[in-house]
C-alpha cells in the first residue's frame, strides 16, 4: 500500500502511521478482561481509514496520524464505561518518512529475513 504525503497546517505529515496499543484495565474483579478489550476494538471496526490486527498482548492499528491519535484517545476511555476502575494504557507509533510501511508488509519483510516462520 502506497501512501502519499500530505500538508496539513504547513506540516509535511505521512498519510499512514502504525500504532500498537496496550490497554490493561484494572480494579476489574476478575483476571477475564476479553469484554473490555472488545469494547476497544469495536471502535475500531467503526473508525474510518483505520485496519488492525488484534494480538496476543495488544492491538496494531494503522491509518492517518490524526484518526490514530483520536483512536488512543478514544480506547483507554472504554473500559472504563463497562466497570474497570483503573486503565493502563502502552501507546506506540512508528511514523517512517523513509519509505512506505503497512502491517502486513512488516511483518514479511521480517518472515523473509528469518527464512519463513
Amino acid at each position: 500500500m502506497i501512501r502519499n504525503d500530505t500538508k496539513m497546517g504547513g506540516v509535511i505529515m505521512k498519510e499512514s502511521v502504525i500504532a500498537e496499543i496496550q490497554i490493561i484495565p484494572i480494579g476489574t474483579g476478575t483476571t477475564s478482561l476479553n469484554r473490555y478489550i472488545a469494547a476497544c476494538i469495536d471502535t475500531l471496526k467503526q473508525a474510518q481509514d483505520i485496519s488492525y490486527q488484534l494480538t496476543a498482548m495488544g492491538t496494531i492499528f494503522q491509518g492517518p496520524l490524526p484518526r490514530v491519535l483520536e483512536q488512543v484517545q478514544v480506547m483507554p476511555e472504554l473500559p472504563f464505561a463497562v466497570g474497570a476502575q483503573r486503565v493502563v494504557t502502552v501507546i506506540n507509533i512508528d511514523d517512517s518518512r523513509d519509505k512506505s510501511a503497512t502491517i502486513e508488509s512488516k511483518v514479511q519483510a521480517v518472515t523473509r529475513a528469518s527464512g519463513g516462520l
